[in-house]
């Protein structure tokens, strides 16, 4: 390292790294600041719940992001919300911030988790004039929590499970952007669900769903097998 560092170094190269350095140790020291002040902030809201941090569910284990700020912003955020949102597949502990700076912790002003992905832009709007449909698009929303649940969508995409399939299923039959909207409104449906109900997210459901598709595709093959004649026999698993 000491001799990747020799080299010509003239007056005014020396002097443009001074100035870099002291301006990358001052922004450093306004981060800080601001995580600091963040963090007092968010110590005084009302805690909605006073038990420990539960185990994570989700199969990949938490790590910090380089963007995260220097205080445990995860279990302050269990602590505001009373359920841990970065269960959620797609919701980091920064999405997860801003998602409750926008919305709060109440989300029962909301009829339904239909009406919250609508008021997120999240949602197609049929325009229909003289009995045709002119359009079918999502609004066109400048949102702070859309914004962060769509980049949270977008992480998906070679994700294993539910949702990264999902993403790219829809990828193949939309394009990119409309599997980002579509799995950032699957996203803010659930996130609906466990503000409103406190309960932590668990993937069974999708489980369930997985087991139904595979049911269907299998009758979808058998169908097609005996339409031309042929007929499916299962293979016994390895060992049986």
């Amino acid at each position: 390292m000491a001799q990747a560092l020799g080299g010509d170094y003239r007056p005014e190269h020396l002097f443009t790294l001074k100035q870099s350095l002291a301006g990358y140790r001052y922004y450093q020291k306004l981060i800080l600041e601001l995580d600091q002040e963040t963090a007092r902030l968010m110590q005084a809201l009302p805690s909605a719940t006073d038990d420990p941090m539960p185990p994570r569910t989700k199969a990949t284990a938490y790590h910090r992001q380089g963007n995260d700020p220097q205080f445990d912003l995860r279990s302050e955020l269990y602590r505001i919300a009373g359920v841990d949102l970065t269960d959620i597949p797609g919701i980091s502990a920064a999405t997860a911030q801003v998602v409750l700076t926008e919305v709060g912790t109440d989300v029962s002003k909301f009829r339904h988790a239909s009406a919250f992905a609508s008021w997120l832009g999240l949602c197609p709007e049929k325009r229909i004039s003289g009995g045709k449909v002119l359009s079918c698009k999502t609004r066109q929303v400048k949102h702070r929590a859309a914004t962060a649940l769509r980049m949270g969508a977008n992480s998906l995409c070679r994700a294993k499970g539910y949702f990264g399939e999902f993403f790219r299923r829809m990828r193949a039959r939309l394009g990119t952007a409309q599997a980002i909207t579509a799995t950032a409104h699957k996203i803010a449906r659930i996130l609906y669900h466990v503000l409103l109900t406190k309960e932590p997210f668990t993937e069974t459901v999708f489980h369930r769903c997985d087991e139904q598709a595979q049911q269907r595709a299998e009758i979808r093959l058998r169908k097609q097998a005996a339409r031309l004649g042929f007929q499916l026999l299962p293979i016994a698993a390895p060992g049986e």
